[in-house]
């Protein structure tokens, strides 16, 4: 364990245009920030280093009142930041996990003072734990995964109050067992107003990269995809029918997960659903593909119904409702058998549910409980690379990416830090069309050149080119 003091903690944002839509429940998004944090920490023998990180702040997913516009959401997620950052700056030397353990629930209790929930309060410190972690990590000159390894974040001495079902547990030994790798499946996310074919409606971008679900699987080679469904039985089996048209040609087996996204009322709805996937002769190959639905309830009611009539034909992971430490142990009392790791959500929830997952299966002498790694239209640059360094150290071998589908790789940013990415990580980037972008073969990405000093990334952002982010929302 390696304790330090948090000196500085800076916020920036830049603005991110989509090159089409994308639409996921009830928004479809075309544009929106990503923030920035930058900290300075300093260790207890004088050392100091500089980390980053980075995150979209995404419209109608954290909190879905239709009664906030997206300007309303980007200022919660605003407000939730800088209430993060005020907390962490008191000081005081703890670890890594330490600085999370101890601001965690009276910034929940501040957030909740100003009518954020808890997917928003969540987003503040998920977002400066990583820069801070960067920084430890710069500090040691260690990569990530080894600072994981060796439990230099302090995970070991906060496990067992953080998440209870872990008392007990070997928090040391599992972190100790966890080998990075060096490539992962990208799983292909179709929204719900994507085209499938080109003659399907829709104004085309014309830009030379791949638009259709046909093109993508083309020119990417996909074998992981995850379907949005919308909560219209009859309206999703056509959906499905034709993506299966398109995925039923690939000459190789492939894989689903369905998204419901919240948009179904109850559990009997998605059983319908399944059910009329089940009988439609067009969809054999997909449902049988299927490996887990994603939170398809509402999730006001997500965690109050039982979900065995699902749970029975697939396994179900809960996502939206996953705003709390205690939301994964809840979920599976209920009948859930995994939970997403997302960034947004915070790298050490995804870390106990992760040990959970492992003690779970090992007292159960099976793998029955299982982390899916899901997207929030996760940026190339630092966003992107944290969190697939993350879920590539849980072990988990596919995780959804659709930051580089719908947006034009780095094309807006300076071409100096798109060069700088480039070089550091040749594997993941290449330049193609104007940019650096994601480099996809055989629907994989390389992510050999994560494990370098610091989380995840051989080089930063360009600071100048960036705004201040303003101080959020205060009711």
């Amino acid at each position: 364990m390696t304790a330090f003091t948090i000196e500085s903690v800076d916020l920036f944002e830049r603005d991110v245009r989509l090159r089409m839509p994308f639409r996921f429940g009830v928004v479809t998004l075309t544009a929106a920030p990503q923030a920035f944090a930058r900290a300075t920490v300093r260790l207890a023998d004088g050392r100091t280093a500089t980390g980053a990180a980075a995150e979209l702040l995404a419209p109608k997913w954290f909190d879905k009142d239709p009664a906030l516009s997206n300007e309303d959401n980007f200022e919660q997620l605003r407000r939730a930041v800088h209430l993060a950052r005020a907390a962490y700056l008191d000081g005081v030397a703890r670890t890594a996990v330490g600085h999370f353990a101890a601001h965690h629930a009276p910034h929940r209790a501040a957030c909740a003072a100003q009518r954020l929930n808890g997917l928003v309060a969540g987003f503040g410190p998920a977002l400066v734990d990583r820069a801070v972690l960067d920084a430890l990590c710069r500090a040691l000159g260690v990569p990530f995964a080894e600072a994981v390894r060796t439990d230099r974040i302090g995970l070991a001495a906060h496990a067992g109050a953080l998440a209870p079902e872990l008392d007990g547990f070997d928090i040391g030994g599992w972190l100790a067992s966890l080998v990075p790798a060096a490539s992962i499946e990208a799983r292909h996310t179709v929204g719900l107003v994507d085209r499938i074919v080109a003659s399907d409606p829709g104004e085309p971008v014309g830009d030379g990269l791949p638009e259709t679900l046909e093109e993508v699987v083309a020119r990417y080679g996909h074998r992981w995809f995850k379907l949005k469904v919308g909560g219209d039985v009859a309206a999703d089996v056509e959906r499905l029918a034709s993506i299966a048209s398109v995925l039923d040609r690939l000459p190789h087996p492939y894989r689903v997960s369905l998204d419901g996204n919240e948009q179904y009322d109850d559990v009997d709805g998605v059983v319908a659903l399944w059910r009329a996937m089940c009988a439609d002769a067009r969809l054999r190959r997909l449902v049988d593909a299927v490996a887990f639905v994603e939170q398809p309830i509402r999730r006001a009611a997500a965690l109050s119904r039982d979900m065995g009539a699902l749970a029975h034909e697939r396994p179900v992971i809960v996502d939206e409702s996953d705003d709390s430490l205690d939301a994964f142990p809840r979920a599976r009392a209920l009948g859930y058998a995994g939970v997403s790791s997302k960034t947004c959500k915070g790298l050490y929830k995804s870390m106990l549910n992760a040990a959970r997952c492992a003690r779970w299966n090992r007292d159960a002498g099976a793998d029955r409980f299982f982390m899916s790694a899901e997207d929030l239209t996760i940026q190339a640059g630092l966003a992107l690379q944290q969190d697939l360094a993350l879920v590539s150290l849980l072990g988990i071998t596919h995780v959804e990416r659709n930051g580089h589908h719908y947006v034009d790789g780095m094309a807006a940013l300076p071409a100096a830090e798109q060069q700088a990415f480039l070089d550091a990580h040749p594997d993941l980037y290449e330049r193609s069309h104007g940019a650096v972008r994601v480099r996809l073969r055989d629907g994989r990405l390389g992510i050999g050149s994560l494990d370098a000093p610091g989380y995840a990334s051989g080089a930063m952002p360009d600071w100048g080119a960036m705004r201040t982010m303003s101080d959020g929302w205060s009711a």
